[in-house]
């Protein structure tokens, strides 16, 4: 007999044996139902993150009222994560939207946190007119600025501009009143790669360590965009030019670093890497700053949370596609795997109001299943 035969029997009498103990064992009486929490490993908690937040969306994809409405309006709905990330089909952007169109895909915006769209080829100012329907529009300083209309940016990456935000983050950070959320359409993609990741802030901050909750309680940051002006495209602006920037566009935000979302009320973990000081944290209700060493080393731990594949939905861009997110919902990843093709994306970025937590909002939070 070969040595991977006799292993194998061996194999299969020992499975035979633990199945049997622990078939047992689940049959003792007065057995006491475990909690979720108990149900997954304690040094891996994505899964039990997930899970969490699922459960204050009633275990469910979207409330019953949002279903209803959903298919009143014959909208399609495919899923792609069990807690964000819906595409919706059923209607064309080309055309103006009426209100129930509208206030339905905000409930679906708010519940799913990000929202696609297949075949809308239409044009930057039919984009920005869609935009409109959710909240004003923020103009982008550090780009080039389109002619035809000034709060659509087009993002260029191909052989000479390789793709630079492949990184979980948080948008624009820097600004006092982050943007609400950021509206997107595929113009020119590459054949292959490309694609656009969202990771779900509210089932990572669920997700945490508790040591690293409590850490971070009432702790807040300070952001800025030096980022841009070190860039290398940058480098040739004046002096008094950098100057004119810091005097018109604050140069240092404060932001909590546990965010509470201003219309659900559930809190997210809420930075971006690229303008946090990272050695600035302090707490908010002593004002004692963390220190240096003790900063840095949470900011590190913080930046790595969102990596887990348990909290995203990837999305696959096709032309005319459309990707619509929720800034205070999500952190983003654009996947740098495509060089040296071109990808195209022309972005418009609706405005939001500044950050705060609320540690009450959370506990008090109610799902909708009942609507």
């Amino acid at each position: 007999m070969s040595s991977i035969s006799k292993y194998n029997q061996l194999a299969v009498e020992t499975s035979k044996r633990v199945h049997a103990e622990r078939q047992l064992s689940n049959e003792k009486p007065f057995k006491l139902e475990r909690s979720v929490e108990e149900k997954f490993p304690r040094d891996y908690r994505p899964g039990f993150g997930v899970a969490m937040e699922y459960e204050k969306m009633g275990n469910q994809s979207v409330s019953p009222g949002t279903q209803r409405l959903a298919k009143h309006l014959n909208l399609e709905l495919e899923h792609l994560g069990i807690t964000l990330g819906t595409i919706v089909g059923g209607f064309d952007l080309k055309k103006p939207l009426d209100d129930p169109l509208i206030s339905c895909l905000k409930q679906i915006f708010l519940e799913r946190k990000v929202i696609f769209f297949r075949n809308q080829e239409v044009n930057q100012d039919q984009l920005a007119r869609f935009a409109k329907y959710f909240g004003e529009l923020d103009a982008f300083p550090f780009g080039k600025g389109n002619e035809k209309n000034p709060f659509v940016l087009e993002i260029v990456h191909g052989e000479n501009s390789p793709g630079s935000e492949n990184g979980w983050h948080t948008d624009v950070t820097w600004m006092e009143n982050p943007s609400l959320g950021s509206v997107a359409q595929c113009i020119e993609l590459p054949p292959y790669g490309g694609d656009t990741l969202f990771s779900d802030s509210h089932a990572c901050y669920l997700g945490m360590p508790e040591r690293l909750k409590n850490e971070v309680r009432d702790v807040w940051g300070t952001n800025d965009y030096r980022l841009f002006l070190k860039a290398s495209s940058y480098s040739s602006l004046s002096e008094k030019l950098i100057h004119d920037i810091k005097s018109t566009f604050k140069f240092g935000v404060d932001h909590p670093i546990l965010r509470t979302h201003p219309e659900t009320k559930k809190t997210s973990l809420y930075l971006n890497g690229s303008f946090l000081r990272s050695g600035s944290l302090y707490n908010k209700k002593t004002g004692r700053p963390l220190g240096e060493e003790k900063s840095t080393a949470i900011v590190k731990e913080l930046l790595r949370q969102h990596d887990q594949p348990e909290y995203s939905c990837r999305f696959r861009w096709e032309k005319g596609s459309i990707a619509f997110w929720d800034n205070r919902a999500v952190q983003h990843f654009a996947a740098s795997d495509y060089f040296p093709h071109r990808r195209v994306l022309r972005r418009v970025t609706i405005s939001g109001d500044k950050p705060y937590f609320d540690p009450d909002s959370d506990r008090a939070y109610i799902s909708q299943t009942s609507r």
